[in-house]
C-alpha cells in the first residue's frame, strides 16, 4: 500500500515538473517574441553580458512563481 502511495507522489511530481517546465519554455519564447532584438544572438553571439542578467532575472522569477503555484 505505501509504494502505490509513493508511487503517486512520484508520479505527481514528474507531471508537475513536466507543466512547470512548459509554462517557462512558453514564457520565454513569448518574452523572445516580444523583445525588439533577439535575446538569444545578443547574448550568445554579441555577449551582451546586461541582457544575459535580465534573461536569467526573468527566467528565475518564472521558475519561482511556477513552483510556488504547484507546491
Amino acid at each position: 500500500m505505501e509504494n502505490i502511495i509513493e508511487l503517486k507522489a512520484i508520479i505527481g511530481s514528474v507531471v508537475y515538473s513536466v507543466i512547470g517546465v512548459l509554462i517557462l519554455i512558453i514564457s520565454f519564447v513569448v518574452v523572445e517574441k516580444i523583445t525588439p532584438e533577439n535575446l538569444w544572438q545578443e547574448i550568445v553571439l554579441k555577449q551582451n553580458k546586461a541582457i544575459a542578467i535580465i534573461a536569467a532575472a526573468f527566467i528565475l522569477a518564472i521558475a519561482i512563481i511556477i513552483a510556488s503555484a504547484i507546491h
